[in-house]
């Protein structure tokens, strides 16, 4: 366990996660509020070095992680690209429960699209990657992927993703216990303002 904690970056405003539409694969850009407050990452970051930072290639992440200075750094891997909606992209929940009472993404998963045993294992797959790394690790991706891989990296269901609230240029924290270096834990959670204690 050489890694010293992973910092969750989620990307900034876009006009469907202001409205609430499930925004998977559609490749929609920042908005202005979004670009703004990504570039106010750098500060927030300030004073800390990477020795990995990855993101998801779809570009309101890959935006996020530029505009917050690590443009030059970052790398790109699909498996941190956000739960494919599949018939359900583009859509409220308001929408889908129209035409399928009772649904819940965690639960249900989409037609044409990712159940949520398909993004663990993309999750899982980025756990596996990121163990390795020497010093702190930065991952720029989307609301759904981030929580369900906060959850695996504590070793929970997936489905407590459900319940962990992530808005936009949020940063996270995911790192070990301090009685048990080697318990994954999560440190902090849905940081919108300053990270210093």
């Amino acid at each position: 366990m050489s890694t010293s904690q992973i910092y969750l970056i989620r990307h900034g405003a876009t006009a469907w996660s202001r409205s609430g539409h499930h925004t998977g694969r559609t490749d929609v850009p920042l908005l202005a509020e979004g670009e703004r407050d990504a570039a106010g990452l750098i500060s927030r970051l300030s004073g800390l070095e990477f020795s990995l930072v990855l993101s998801s290639p779809l570009q309101r992440a890959r935006r996020t992680a530029e505009l917050a200075g690590f443009g030059s750094v970052v790398q790109l891997d699909a498996d941190l690209a956000e739960w494919g909606y599949g018939n359900y992209e583009g859509k409220t929940a308001d929408e889908i429960r129209a035409h399928q009472p009772g649904w819940e993404l965690f639960d249900d998963g989409c037609p044409e699209g990712e159940s949520l045993a398909d993004v663990v294992m993309r999750a899982e797959r980025v756990i596996a990657r990121i163990r390795d790394a020497q010093g702190n690790v930065a991952l720029f991706a989307h609301g759904h992927l981030l929580r369900v891989l906060a959850s695996r990296w504590i070793d929970a269901s997936g489905h407590l993703a459900r319940r962990l609230a992530l808005g936009t240029t949020a940063v996270s924290i995911l790192g070990f216990g301090h009685s048990r270096r080697d318990e994954p834990v999560i440190v902090r959670w849905n940081t919108v303002g300053p990270l210093s204690n």
